[in-house]
C-alpha cells in the first residue's frame, strides 16, 4: 500500500500517482520499531517521493494500526500532496507519452513560462542522495556474513536476510567493497539511472576481477549494477513497470511469476556477455528481468522478490542466494546457480493414487429462489454441470425451481423437479444409480439435507461416493460447536459459548455467560432465527424460533460494541 511505496527510496523525486479512486482509508500505521531497531510498517525511514496525486483522499481513517491520517503525515515530512485529479485521465496521459516530467502547484499559473524550469530527477545521481552515510551491522553472531551494498535499500531485504539467521553488514553505495570481509555481496533497489552510480561500477568491477569469486545477488537496481559491471548496457524505458502484477517468465523451467516492480530503467539483453544468461523477462513487454552467469555464484533480478504486500513466490531467491555462500563457505563445488534456481523454481505435480472417475454424478441443485435473493448456487452449479460434462461424466440434477439456469434444456443430463428433501433424493439415488453426488452447489439446504443423508447412511447403502468437499468438514463447518472447537485446536480466540438444544438449556447457558448474548442457529439458512438478546424474555423469544427450524442453539457472550 502507499505506506510502502511513499518510504520506497526507489521514488526518491518522483511524483506518485495511485489510481485507486479512495486513498488513505486505512491511516498510517506507527513509527514502532521490530527486534531489529528497524521500522515496523516502513521500507525506510522517511518519505522520499516528491509529491503525491491521488483521486479522492480519506480524512477518516478506519483500522486497527492507524495512528494518524495519510495527510497529516505528509504534512509532517513536509511532501505535498494533491486530490480531486482525475487520475485514470492522467494515466491514460502517461500512457500514450511515456514518463513526463511535472509539477504540484496550489492553483493555475498564469503564465507557465515563467515558472522556474523541472530538473530531470534522472540527471541526478540519486542513489548518493537515499543511501546510508556510515556502515551498520545488524544480527553480528548471525552466520554466514553478507555485505550489502544500500543503493536505496528497502527495510524488508534486510528483514529476508535476518530472518534466515545471517549477519548483514549494510555499507554506503560508495563504499570500498573489495576491502570488506564477507561471505556473500547483496546489492540493494534503488532511484534513478544506474550508470550514475560510477563509484558503485568501479569498486563492483573489481569484485567480479578477483580471483576469490563470492556469491552475489542483486534486486533492482542492484541487478542492473551487476549487469552493467559485467559488461551489459542500459536504457531508459518509456513507461518504466511499476506496481503489482508484472508478469516475469523464468527461462530455465518456462514458469510465469506474478512480481512486484518499480524502475524505470533496463538492461539491454542483447548486450551480456559471453557466460552470462537470461534468467527472467517480462511477459508483457519482452524487457529483461534478470540474469545469471553461467558458473559463477551470481544472479540478480529486476523485480522485489522480498516485496512486503507480496507476492511472495520468489522470496525463495534469498535461500538460493545463502545455499551458494555456504557451499562456497565450506569449499563444496555445488551445482550452477543457474541449475539451483531451476531445481528450486520447477513444478512437481504431486503423485497422487489413480481415481477411477466417476460415471454418474447427482447434484444438488440451488433450491427455490425468490425475486430479490442471490442465485450464486444457480451460478456455482451450472458451471459445476459444464465442467462435468467436459468430462464426458453424465449428470442427473435434482432441483425444484424451473426458474434457473442450471435446470434450463441442454444443461444437465437429466433433471427431477424434486424437493431437496432426503426421501426424495433417495428416490433418485435408488432408480439412477449414480457414482456419485456434489452437495456443496445448493446452499444451505443441500448441506443440511447431504448431512441427513449421510446420518441414515443413504450414501454407504447405494455406494454413492461424496465428492469434492468432504461431508466431515461439512459438519464441522456447519455445527457451532465442532467449529468452535477446531478454532481452537489452531490456537485461535473465539467467543465463550454454550451449545444448547431446548430453550430452557439456553436460559441456563445465558446465566453462565452473563448478558448481553448472541443465539445463533446452526444448519440453518442465511442464520435462520438468529440474533441478539439482553433478557430472558429477549432470548426466550428467539430461542423459539430458532429451534423452530434447527436442532441447535449456539449461545455466544455477546462482543458487539
Amino acid at each position: 500500500g502507499y505506506p510502502e511505496s511513499l518510504t520506497d527510496p526507489s521514488y526518491c523525486e518522483q511524483i506518485l500517482v495511485l489510481t485507486y479512486p479512495l486513498i488513505g482509508n486505512y491511516g498510517v500505521p506507527s513509527d514502532e520499531k521490530d527486534e531489529h531497531d528497524l521500522p515496523r510498517w516502513f521500507e525506510s525511514r522517511k518519505i522520499w517521493t516528491a509529491g503525491l496525486v491521488v483521486s479522492e483522499l480519506c480524512d477518516t481513517p478506519s483500522h486497527w494500526r492507524s495512528v494518524k491520517s495519510l495527510s497529516d503525515w505528509m504534512k509532517e515530512e513536509g511532501i505535498p500532496g494533491i486530490q480531486k485529479v482525475d487520475t485514470r485521465a492522467l494515466t491514460k496521459i502517461i500512457r500514450e507519452k511515456g514518463t513526463i516530467l511535472g509539477r504540484i502547484v496550489h492553483t493555475q499559473p498564469s503564465n507557465i513560462s515563467s515558472l522556474p524550469p523541472i530538473v530531470d530527477p534522472n540527471t541526478q545521481n540519486l542513489v548518493a542522495k537515499v543511501s546510508r552515510t556510515s556502515k551498520t551491522t545488524y544480527n553480528p553472531k548471525g552466520s554466514p556474513r553478507i555485505c550489502v551494498v544500500d543503493c536505496g535499500l528497502k527495510y524488508n531485504q534486510l528483514r529476508c536476510l535476518i530472518s534466515r539467521g545471517v549477519r548483514v553488514d549494510v555499507v554506503p553505495w560508495n563504499h570500498k567493497i573489495q576491502n570488506e570481509q564477507f561471505d556473500g555481496l547483496f546489492l540493494s533497489n534503488g532511484p534513478g539511472d544506474p550508470s550514475m552510480c560510477k563509484e558503485t561500477l568501479d569498486n563492483l568491477k573489481k569484485i567480479l576481477n578477483s580471483s576469490n569469486k563470492k556469491p552475489i545477488f542483486g534486486i533492482c537496481l542492484g541487478h542492473q549494477l551487476l549487469s552493467l559491471a559485467a559488461g551489459c548496457s542500459s536504457y531508459k524505458m518509456s513507461y518504466g513497470n511499476r506496481g503489482h502484477n508484472q508478469p516475469a517468465i523464468h527461462h530455465g523451467t518456462k514458469r510465469c511469476y506474478m512480481t512486484s516492480q518499480n524502475h524505470g530503467f533496463a538492461i539491454d539483453s542483447e548486450s551480456l556477455p559471453t557466460d552470462w544468461e537470461i534468467l527472467f523477462t517480462n511477459a508483457n513487454d519482452g524487457s529483461n528481468e534478470g540474469i545469471v552467469h553461467s558458473t559463477l555464484p551470481y544472479f540478480s533480478v529486476q523485480f522485489h522478490p522480498e516485496h512486503t504486500a507480496g507476492p511472495q513466490d520468489l522470496e525463495c531467491l534469498f535461500d538460493v542466494f545463502l545455499e551458494t555462500i555456504r557451499d562456497n563457505v565450506a569449499g563444496r563445488i555445488g551445482a550452477p546457480v543457474k541449475d539451483l534456481l531451476v531445481e528450486k523454481l520447477k513444478y512437481t505435480p504431486t503423485k497422487s493414487a489413480p481415481i477411477d472417475p466417476p460415471k454418474k454424478v447427482l447434484i444438488l441443485g440451488s433450491g427455490g429462489l425468490s425475486i430479490g435473493q442471490a442465485g450464486e448456487f444457480d451460478y456455482s452449479g451450472s458451471q459445476a454441470i459444464k465442467a462435468l460434462r467436459e468430462e464426458k461424466i453424465q449428470t442427473v440434477l435434482i432441483n425444484p425451481n424451473i426458474a434457473t439456469v442450471q435446470t434450463s434444456k441442454g444443461m444437465a443430463d437429466k433433471v427431477y423437479f424434486l424437493p431437496i428433501l432426503p426421501n426424495y433424493v433417495e428416490q433418485v439415488i435408488q432408480s439412477e444409480r449414480p457414482d456419485g453426488v456434489l452437495l456443496t452447489f445448493g446452499g444451505q439446504t443441500a448441506l443440511n439435507c447431504g448431512v441427513q443423508l449421510q446420518n441414515q447412511g443413504i450414501f454407504e447403502k447405494y455406494g454413492v461416493k461424496i465428492l469434492g468437499t468432504p461431508i466431515e468438514s461439512i459438519i464441522e463447518t456447519e455445527d457451532r460447536k465442532l467449529f468452535a472447537d477446531r478454532v481452537k485446536q489452531i490456537d485461535e480466540k473465539v467467543a465463550p459459548s454454550c451449545a444448547v438444544y431446548s430453550i430452557q438449556e439456553a436460559l441456563e447457558a445465558a446465566e453462565i455467560l452473563g448478558y448481553p448474548v448472541m443465539a445463533r442457529a446452526a444448519f440453518s439458512l442465511g442464520g435462520l432465527g438468529s440474533g441478539f438478546a439482553n433478557t430472558n424474555d429477549e432470548l426466550k423469544s428467539l430461542a423459539q424460533q430458532a429451534l423452530a427450524h434447527s436442532p441447535q442453539l449456539i449461545i455466544d457472550k455477546s462482543l458487539q460494541g
